[in-house]
């Protein structure tokens, strides 16, 4: 999945991957990874997300990554903040009190970028890959985050042959071969929200379960 194609979505506002709230299970999950207080969180492929505000909210400095600059410089305006905007390297960082936000490809983030982050949340980045993709993403996770990392992870697990992604089908078996060699990986909440997913409906799925991982780098 070439990066024009989240451009485009971006360009032609095809993103109901975006939440106009805050997601409920971040609200409800986060105070379970025992953080401390000031612990970094890395976002990957956080588009608009509000839920970087939240982590900043409740202590916690941000540092997001997302491919579409027009998602980025969205975030800041629709939250009435003005970043500060440098550039390392390839990345154009944006930047406002403790939320940055790196433009840029998730791939060329180097491990000196995110040496301060102890802390993971993926609401929409390995859903929103295809499995050659998911693969070298979590493999660039665990090159980047150091042995103690906490986060959570949210997936959707649904018959991919009823709907192409994204976002994409990503199963419970697939994410312990991703990521159990080097995470402790827990369910925290599984439930079917197909009731709730009209799209997904109305394309023909039959099943649409959203689970709920807390993961720990050893």
């Amino acid at each position: 999945m070439e990066p024009t194609f989240w451009r485009e979505r971006w360009a032609r506002n095809q993103i109901g991957f975006h939440l106009p709230q805050v997601n409920p299970h971040l609200q409800r999950h986060w105070p379970q990874l025992g953080l401390a207080d000031g612990a970094k969180v890395l976002v990957p492929l956080c588009g608009k997300s509000l839920d970087l505000v939240w982590l900043a909210s409740h202590g916690h400095p941000v540092l997001g990554v997302e491919l579409s600059e027009q998602a980025v410089q969205a975030f800041f305006s629709e939250q009435g903040l003005t970043p500060r905007i440098s550039q390392h390297g390839v990345f154009s960082v944006y930047q406002a009190d403790v939320i940055e936000v790196w433009c840029g490809d998730f791939f060329a983030l180097d491990a000196e970028a995110v040496a301060d982050c102890c802390a993971l949340y993926d609401r929409a980045a390995l859903i929103a890959l295809p499995p050659l993709m998911r693969a070298q993403y979590t493999e660039h996770l665990n090159r980047l985050l150091g042995s103690g990392c906490k986060g959570l992870l949210i997936t959707l697990d649904y018959d991919q042959t009823q709907k192409a992604g994204p976002p994409f089908a990503v199963t419970d078996e697939e994410v312990k071969v991703l990521l159990g060699a080097h995470w402790t990986l827990d369910i925290l909440e599984e439930q079917d929200i197909l009731g709730d997913s009209w799209k997904f409906v109305q394309d023909g799925v039959t099943r649409l379960e959203e689970r709920v991982y807390r993961l720990t780098k050893g």
